[in-house]
């Protein structure tokens, strides 16, 4: 019997910046690139489009203050301006080159949406159509970030592919340090979980998404900007934390390095489902009941914080 062994195409580039055409047309070279290699799955690094490029520079890494808004308005109204819709040139290339080359595309973008843009990501099909989009929950408020509106949902689909139908799941960024995240995706029944990133992965940080596959047992996939854009470490992880003799394992498949380039993550999807049949974790033995804290509003020292929403 042929192994289910789901291909996941991990990005790392470099953007050209704010160049939309640029970055399209290197989309779509590395996404050829990928379906050379056997890829499945395409994974962009987060807001594809604009290289998530911040309206300042100056203060993208320092605490957003209300005055920012004021300060930087007319910087904040170019930056939102290059804001895509779902029926954009932009989209709509990557909704062919999908149908044109068998795979899905995970195309990440400054969504228009509303008032504020979104931090979105797309979830194209092989067939071309769109099978969710996801809205970043978790933006960085206290950076530059704060001039998005944060989404609202989590979306789990049937990802149909040429091994197999796939449940699949996606995140951004910020969203794995929040265990929530991964759990309710978990709970919505995602399998592999897709995550688009855009800020240095270290020690902790991928210790933090290590964590999200193995309480969840899924997989988890993420693709990073190559150095010096940020420090490349695209990464994926099973979940799978034994063997089939009770012997722990590393639930590791894939730590890329720092330069550009396609990185293939495999997924052995029947052994991941084998294991959420058996293991403690996921949604096996919890006890929600107990959880009511988590749904609470309120907000205590040491953490309160002027510039987060809720």
């Amino acid at each position: 019997m042929i192994k289910n062994i789901i291909k996941i195409a991990l990005l790392q580039l470099l953007a050209s910046k704010n160049d939309q055409e640029a970055n399209l047309k290197k989309g779509d070279l590395y996404c050829r690139k990928a379906k050379g290699l056997g890829a499945d799955i395409v994974l962009f690094p987060e807001m594809w489009n604009i290289g998530y490029t911040p309206f300042n520079q100056d203060i993208f890494h320092q605490d957003y203050t209300p005055q920012h808004a004021v300060t930087y308005a007319e910087d904040i109204k170019k930056w939102q301006s290059q804001a895509i819709s779902l029926d954009s040139p932009f989209i709509q290339h990557f909704r062919k080159l999908a149908k044109e080359l068998n795979i899905a595309i995970a195309i990440t973008y400054l969504e228009k949406h509303k008032n504020d843009p979104r931090n979105s990501v797309s979830l194209i099909d092989r067939k071309g159509n769109i099978q969710f989009t996801y809205a970043k929950v978790h933006t960085c408020d206290f950076s530059a970030e704060a001039v998005c509106a944060p989404g609202d949902d989590f979306f789990v689909c049937d990802l149909d592919t040429e091994k197999g139908v796939v449940k699949m799941g996606a995140m951004i960024c910020f969203d794995r340090e929040f265990p929530e995240n991964a759990r309710v995706l978990m709970l919505k029944g995602a399998e592999i979980i897709l995550t688009p990133n855009a800020c240095e992965m270290e020690e902790n940080r991928i210790g933090q998404f290590k964590s999200r596959a193995y309480e969840n047992m899924v997989g988890v996939a993420l693709a990073n900007y190559a150095s010096p854009q940020n420090n490349g470490h695209s990464c994926a992880f099973d979940g799978i934390a034994f063997n089939e003799d009770g012997s722990s394992r590393d639930t590791g498949i894939l730590m890329a390095s720092e330069e550009e380039n396609v990185f293939i993550a495999e997924f052995d999807i029947e052994k991941i489902r084998e294991f959420r049949k058996k293991e403690v974790w996921g949604n096996a033995y919890r006890k929600p009941k107990q959880y009511q804290s988590l749904v609470s509003l309120e907000v205590n020292e040491p953490f309160v914080r002027d510039n987060a929403r809720k």
